[in-house]
Protein backbone atom coordinates (compact mmCIF):
# COMPACT_ATOMS: atom_id res chain seq x y z
CA UNK A 1 0.00 0.00 0.00
CA UNK A 2 1.23 3.47 -0.90
CA UNK A 3 0.96 6.10 1.85
CA UNK A 4 0.88 9.87 1.29
CA UNK A 5 1.01 12.28 4.21
CA UNK A 6 -0.82 15.29 2.81
CA UNK A 7 -2.09 15.75 -0.71
CA UNK A 8 0.60 18.05 -2.12
CA UNK A 9 2.93 15.36 -3.47
CA UNK A 10 0.23 13.04 -4.77
CA UNK A 11 0.56 12.91 -8.57
CA UNK A 12 -1.91 10.20 -9.54
CA UNK A 13 -1.32 8.61 -12.95
CA UNK A 14 -4.51 6.53 -12.76
CA UNK A 15 -7.56 7.87 -14.55
CA UNK A 16 -10.18 6.70 -12.04
CA UNK A 17 -10.37 5.47 -8.48
CA UNK A 18 -12.86 4.36 -5.86
CA UNK A 19 -12.47 6.44 -2.72
CA UNK A 20 -13.51 5.86 0.87
CA UNK A 21 -13.27 8.56 3.54
CA UNK A 22 -13.32 8.51 7.31
CA UNK A 23 -11.46 8.94 10.56
CA UNK A 24 -11.47 5.14 11.01
CA UNK A 25 -10.19 5.25 14.61
CA UNK A 26 -9.27 1.68 15.51
CA UNK A 27 -10.55 0.33 12.15
CA UNK A 28 -13.35 -1.60 13.85
CA UNK A 29 -15.73 -4.02 12.16
CA UNK A 30 -18.03 -1.24 10.99
CA UNK A 31 -15.10 0.57 9.37
CA UNK A 32 -14.03 -2.69 7.79
CA UNK A 33 -17.39 -2.96 6.01
CA UNK A 34 -16.84 0.47 4.44
CA UNK A 35 -13.29 -0.28 3.35
CA UNK A 36 -13.99 -3.79 2.07
CA UNK A 37 -16.88 -2.47 -0.02
CA UNK A 38 -14.64 0.20 -1.54
CA UNK A 39 -11.90 -2.34 -2.27
CA UNK A 40 -14.39 -4.70 -3.94
CA UNK A 41 -15.82 -1.91 -6.09
CA UNK A 42 -12.33 -0.82 -7.11
CA UNK A 43 -11.44 -4.38 -8.10
CA UNK A 44 -14.64 -4.66 -10.13
CA UNK A 45 -13.85 -1.35 -11.86
CA UNK A 46 -10.18 -2.28 -12.42
CA UNK A 47 -8.93 0.81 -10.63
CA UNK A 48 -7.25 1.53 -7.27
CA UNK A 49 -9.03 1.96 -3.97
CA UNK A 50 -7.85 5.23 -2.41
CA UNK A 51 -8.59 5.75 1.28
CA UNK A 52 -8.65 9.27 2.72
CA UNK A 53 -8.20 9.67 6.46
CA UNK A 54 -6.82 12.19 8.96
CA UNK A 55 -3.76 12.33 11.18
CA UNK A 56 -5.90 13.03 14.27
CA UNK A 57 -9.49 12.99 15.38
CA UNK A 58 -11.23 16.17 14.10
CA UNK A 59 -12.27 16.95 17.69
CA UNK A 60 -8.63 17.72 18.47
CA UNK A 61 -9.21 20.94 16.51
CA UNK A 62 -12.96 21.49 16.74
CA UNK A 63 -13.61 20.54 20.38
CA UNK A 64 -10.36 19.74 22.19
CA UNK A 65 -12.05 19.63 25.60
CA UNK A 66 -14.32 16.83 24.36
CA UNK A 67 -11.86 14.98 22.15
CA UNK A 68 -12.02 11.20 22.70
CA UNK A 69 -8.87 9.23 23.37
CA UNK A 70 -7.58 7.23 20.42
CA UNK A 71 -8.32 3.52 20.10
CA UNK A 72 -5.38 2.73 17.86
CA UNK A 73 -2.23 4.38 16.57
CA UNK A 74 -1.97 5.79 13.07
CA UNK A 75 0.60 3.09 12.34
CA UNK A 76 -1.77 0.30 13.37
CA UNK A 77 -4.61 1.88 11.40
CA UNK A 78 -2.44 1.98 8.28
CA UNK A 79 -1.51 -1.67 8.76
CA UNK A 80 -5.21 -2.58 8.89
CA UNK A 81 -5.91 -0.57 5.72
CA UNK A 82 -3.21 -2.49 3.92
CA UNK A 83 -4.49 -5.84 5.16
CA UNK A 84 -7.96 -4.97 3.83
CA UNK A 85 -6.58 -4.36 0.34
CA UNK A 86 -6.37 -0.56 0.09
CA UNK A 87 -4.00 0.52 -2.69
CA UNK A 88 -3.30 4.10 -1.59
CA UNK A 89 -3.86 5.80 1.77
CA UNK A 90 -3.87 9.60 1.91
CA UNK A 91 -3.39 10.94 5.46
CA UNK A 92 -4.49 14.56 5.67
CA UNK A 93 -3.31 16.78 8.54
CA UNK A 94 -6.52 17.90 10.21
CA UNK A 95 -5.94 21.53 11.14
CA UNK A 96 -8.05 24.64 11.41
CA UNK A 97 -7.67 25.44 7.71
CA UNK A 98 -8.97 22.02 6.70
CA UNK A 99 -11.86 22.30 9.15
CA UNK A 100 -12.92 25.52 7.41
CA UNK A 101 -12.69 24.08 3.88
CA UNK A 102 -16.13 24.06 2.20
CA UNK A 103 -17.42 20.64 1.23
CA UNK A 104 -17.64 21.67 -2.44
CA UNK A 105 -13.98 22.71 -2.49
CA UNK A 106 -12.83 19.51 -0.75
CA UNK A 107 -14.90 17.44 -3.16
CA UNK A 108 -13.78 19.18 -6.35
CA UNK A 109 -10.12 19.76 -5.54
CA UNK A 110 -9.20 16.68 -3.53
CA UNK A 111 -11.65 13.86 -4.17
CA UNK A 112 -12.23 14.50 -7.86
CA UNK A 113 -9.23 16.64 -8.82
CA UNK A 114 -6.34 14.94 -7.01
CA UNK A 115 -7.62 11.46 -6.18
CA UNK A 116 -9.71 11.18 -9.38
CA UNK A 117 -12.59 9.44 -7.65
CA UNK A 118 -15.32 8.07 -9.90
CA UNK A 119 -17.17 6.51 -6.97
CA UNK A 120 -17.15 6.96 -3.21
CA UNK A 121 -17.99 4.69 -0.28
CA UNK A 122 -18.79 6.19 3.13
CA UNK A 123 -20.42 5.19 6.39
CA UNK A 124 -24.01 6.26 7.08
CA UNK A 125 -22.98 8.86 9.68
CA UNK A 126 -20.02 10.38 7.83
CA UNK A 127 -19.89 14.06 6.91
CA UNK A 128 -17.07 16.36 5.77
CA UNK A 129 -16.39 19.98 4.98
CA UNK A 130 -17.11 23.14 6.97
CA UNK A 131 -20.19 22.67 9.16
CA UNK A 132 -20.34 19.02 8.01
CA UNK A 133 -22.19 19.95 4.84
CA UNK A 134 -20.80 16.99 2.88
CA UNK A 135 -23.28 14.32 3.99
CA UNK A 136 -23.85 11.03 2.17
CA UNK A 137 -26.98 12.55 0.59
CA UNK A 138 -24.95 15.57 -0.55
CA UNK A 139 -22.42 13.24 -2.17
CA UNK A 140 -25.09 11.18 -3.89
CA UNK A 141 -26.20 14.30 -5.81
CA UNK A 142 -22.69 14.66 -7.27
CA UNK A 143 -21.05 11.24 -7.66
CA UNK A 144 -21.83 7.53 -7.47
CA UNK A 145 -21.94 7.00 -3.72
CA UNK A 146 -22.42 3.85 -1.71
CA UNK A 147 -23.57 4.41 1.87
CA UNK A 148 -22.83 1.59 4.31
CA UNK A 149 -25.37 1.21 7.13
CA UNK A 150 -24.36 0.76 10.74
CA UNK A 151 -22.81 -2.61 11.53
CA UNK A 152 -24.48 -4.50 14.36
CA UNK A 153 -23.58 -7.53 16.46
CA UNK A 154 -26.53 -9.16 18.20
CA UNK A 155 -28.56 -6.01 17.69
CA UNK A 156 -25.85 -3.76 19.10
CA UNK A 157 -24.30 -1.07 16.90
CA UNK A 158 -20.53 -1.22 16.57
CA UNK A 159 -18.96 2.18 17.15
CA UNK A 160 -15.73 3.72 18.38
CA UNK A 161 -17.50 5.04 21.48
CA UNK A 162 -18.72 1.53 22.38
CA UNK A 163 -15.19 0.19 22.02
CA UNK A 164 -13.79 2.93 24.27
CA UNK A 165 -16.46 2.14 26.85
CA UNK A 166 -15.59 -1.57 26.78
CA UNK A 167 -11.85 -0.90 27.08
CA UNK A 168 -12.28 1.54 29.95
CA UNK A 169 -14.40 -1.05 31.78
CA UNK A 170 -11.69 -3.68 31.34
CA UNK A 171 -13.91 -5.68 29.00
CA UNK A 172 -11.13 -6.37 26.51
CA UNK A 173 -12.82 -9.48 25.13
CA UNK A 174 -15.88 -7.41 24.25
CA UNK A 175 -13.64 -4.76 22.70
CA UNK A 176 -11.97 -7.47 20.60
CA UNK A 177 -15.39 -8.65 19.42
CA UNK A 178 -16.24 -5.14 18.22
CA UNK A 179 -12.81 -4.52 16.71
CA UNK A 180 -12.49 -7.91 15.06
CA UNK A 181 -9.10 -8.43 16.75
CA UNK A 182 -7.55 -7.94 20.22
CA UNK A 183 -7.14 -4.44 21.61
CA UNK A 184 -3.52 -3.32 21.30
CA UNK A 185 -1.26 -0.95 23.24
CA UNK A 186 1.90 0.06 21.34
CA UNK A 187 4.83 1.66 23.09
CA UNK A 188 8.54 1.71 23.84
CA UNK A 189 10.25 -0.28 26.61
CA UNK A 190 11.85 1.95 29.21
CA UNK A 191 13.64 1.37 32.51
CA UNK A 192 11.46 1.08 35.59
CA UNK A 193 12.08 0.60 39.31
CA UNK A 194 13.06 -3.04 38.68
CA UNK A 195 10.69 -4.21 41.43
CA UNK A 196 9.54 -7.10 39.26
CA UNK A 197 13.11 -8.33 38.95
CA UNK A 198 13.49 -8.28 42.75
CA UNK A 199 10.30 -10.34 43.04
CA UNK A 200 11.47 -12.87 40.48
CA UNK A 201 9.20 -11.62 37.68
CA UNK A 202 11.14 -9.08 35.58
CA UNK A 203 8.84 -6.90 33.50
CA UNK A 204 9.05 -4.76 30.40
CA UNK A 205 7.80 -1.28 31.27
CA UNK A 206 5.90 0.42 28.47
CA UNK A 207 5.97 4.14 27.67
CA UNK A 208 3.24 5.28 25.28
CA UNK A 209 3.66 7.99 22.66
CA UNK A 210 0.07 9.17 22.12
CA UNK A 211 -3.13 9.72 24.09
CA UNK A 212 -4.73 6.28 23.87
CA UNK A 213 -7.74 4.96 25.77
CA UNK A 214 -6.50 2.88 28.70
CA UNK A 215 -8.09 -0.28 30.12
CA UNK A 216 -9.37 -0.41 33.68
CA UNK A 217 -6.60 -1.04 36.18
CA UNK A 218 -5.87 -4.70 36.72
CA UNK A 219 -4.03 -7.79 35.53
CA UNK A 220 -4.55 -9.05 31.99
CA UNK A 221 -3.50 -12.07 30.01
CA UNK A 222 -2.10 -11.18 26.63
CA UNK A 223 0.95 -11.22 24.43
CA UNK A 224 3.76 -8.93 23.41
CA UNK A 225 5.21 -8.60 19.95
CA UNK A 226 8.80 -7.34 19.89
CA UNK A 227 11.64 -7.40 17.34
CA UNK A 228 12.49 -11.05 18.07
CA UNK A 229 8.97 -12.49 18.14
CA UNK A 230 5.69 -12.75 20.01
CA UNK A 231 5.49 -13.99 23.60
CA UNK A 232 2.68 -14.66 26.04
CA UNK A 233 2.49 -12.08 28.77
CA UNK A 234 1.02 -11.27 32.15
CA UNK A 235 0.21 -7.56 31.89
CA UNK A 236 -0.27 -5.17 34.78
CA UNK A 237 -1.94 -1.78 34.30
CA UNK A 238 -2.32 0.54 37.26
CA UNK A 239 -0.61 2.54 39.98
CA UNK A 240 1.00 -0.40 41.87
CA UNK A 241 -0.50 0.36 45.33
CA UNK A 242 1.46 -2.51 46.92
CA UNK A 243 4.68 -0.71 45.93
CA UNK A 244 3.65 2.69 47.24
CA UNK A 245 1.45 3.84 44.35
CA UNK A 246 2.26 6.66 41.98
CA UNK A 247 1.89 7.23 38.25
CA UNK A 248 0.06 4.81 36.00
CA UNK A 249 2.36 2.10 34.69
CA UNK A 250 1.98 -0.60 32.05
CA UNK A 251 4.19 -3.63 32.69
CA UNK A 252 4.44 -7.00 30.99
CA UNK A 253 6.03 -10.16 32.35
CA UNK A 254 6.89 -12.37 29.38
CA UNK A 255 6.33 -16.02 30.23
CA UNK A 256 8.97 -17.58 27.99
CA UNK A 257 11.18 -14.72 26.85
CA UNK A 258 14.73 -15.99 26.20
CA UNK A 259 16.74 -12.92 25.22
CA UNK A 260 18.28 -9.72 26.60
CA UNK A 261 16.20 -6.85 27.98
CA UNK A 262 14.11 -4.89 25.47
CA UNK A 263 15.08 -1.38 26.59
CA UNK A 264 14.52 1.20 23.87
CA UNK A 265 12.65 -1.17 21.57
CA UNK A 266 9.19 -0.58 20.09
CA UNK A 267 6.74 -3.29 21.13
CA UNK A 268 3.00 -3.99 20.99
CA UNK A 269 0.85 -5.49 23.73
CA UNK A 270 -2.36 -7.35 22.90
CA UNK A 271 -4.83 -7.75 25.73
CA UNK A 272 -6.80 -10.99 25.56
CA UNK A 273 -8.66 -11.23 28.88
CA UNK A 274 -8.85 -9.57 32.28
CA UNK A 275 -7.58 -11.81 35.06
CA UNK A 276 -8.43 -9.64 38.07
CA UNK A 277 -8.70 -6.08 39.35
CA UNK A 278 -5.75 -4.17 40.80
CA UNK A 279 -5.37 -4.77 44.55
CA UNK A 280 -3.18 -3.68 47.42
CA UNK A 281 -1.24 -6.27 49.44
CA UNK A 282 0.05 -6.19 53.02
CA UNK A 283 3.62 -7.06 51.98
CA UNK A 284 5.85 -7.63 48.98
CA UNK A 285 5.86 -11.36 49.81
CA UNK A 286 2.07 -11.41 49.50
CA UNK A 287 2.36 -9.53 46.20
CA UNK A 288 4.95 -12.02 44.93
CA UNK A 289 2.69 -14.95 45.81
CA UNK A 290 -0.24 -13.37 43.97
CA UNK A 291 1.90 -12.65 40.89
CA UNK A 292 2.94 -16.31 40.84
CA UNK A 293 -0.73 -17.35 40.92
CA UNK A 294 -1.60 -14.88 38.16
CA UNK A 295 1.20 -16.15 35.96
CA UNK A 296 0.21 -19.79 36.44
CA UNK A 297 -3.41 -18.94 35.66
CA UNK A 298 -2.36 -17.21 32.47
CA UNK A 299 0.01 -20.04 31.53
CA UNK A 300 -2.79 -22.57 31.96
CA UNK A 301 -5.36 -20.50 30.03
CA UNK A 302 -4.39 -22.04 26.71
Amino acid sequence: MQVHFGIELLAAEWTDSVACIGTFDGVHRGHQQVIQTAVAKALQSECPCVLVTFDRHPAHVLAPDRCPKAIGSLQSNLAEFQALGVAVAVVLPFDYALSQTPAEEFFEEILVGRIKARAIVVGHDFAFGHNRVGTPEWLQDRIATTVIPSFEIDGRRVSSSEIRRAVEAGQVEEAANLLGRPFEIPGVVVAGQKLGRKLGFPTANLARSFDQVLPAFGIYSGEMTCPIGTFRAAISIGTRPAAGGGNVTIEAYLLDYPADPLYGMAVTLRLLARVREERDFPSLDALKAQIARDVERIRASR
